[in-house]
Order: structure tokens, then sequence, then C-alpha cells
């Protein structure tokens, strides 16, 4: 099974630049799967990673909270599991 992990977090304001390297910069180990990121305005950005383990419930890795004066508002995080497609 594979599941994603979303992490979203709002940066005070004019800082999302500063938020975006704060989060390229966190390491994960294992690293996941696939990694991607996203900005969104207003100062927003958008973690997924993908890893491939059997329970949605797994312990994988995930981003730590950023420092709090980088923040505008607490973190957000949400998993999900991949549903196959259904048949054709």
């Amino acid at each position: 099974m594979t599941i994603a992990l979303m992490w979203e977090a709002r940066a005070r304001a004019g800082a999302g630049a500063e938020l975006l390297a704060w989060a390229r910069a966190q390491q994960l180990t294992p690293p996941p799967a696939r990694r991607e990121t996203f900005t969104a305005d207003p100062d927003r950005v958008l973690v997924i990673t993908w890893w491939d383990t059997g329970d949605l419930a797994a312990p994988v890795p995930e981003l730590p909270d950023p420092p709090p004066e980088l923040l505008h508002r607490p973190v957000h995080r949400w998993r999900f599991r991949r549903e196959p497609s259904p048949p054709a």
C-alpha cells in the first residue's frame, strides 16, 4: 500500500520564501519514495511525501513543525492511502 502524507503550513506575512527554504532543508530518514513541494498565496507551503508501506498508521518520518516565528498558524497534517482505480 502507498500512503501520502500532506504537510501544509502558512507563514507569517512576508515569510513564505523563508518557510519554503526551511521546508526544503528538512531531511527525512529514510527518504520517502517521492516528495513534492508546492506553494500558494498567501505564503503557504505544501509538502507531499509518498511512502510504500502496508499500513496507513505505519510509523514513517514526518516533517517537524517549523520555528514558531515563521508561522501564521499551526501546521496541518493529513495521511491518505492510495485507492485502486475502479475497473474500466
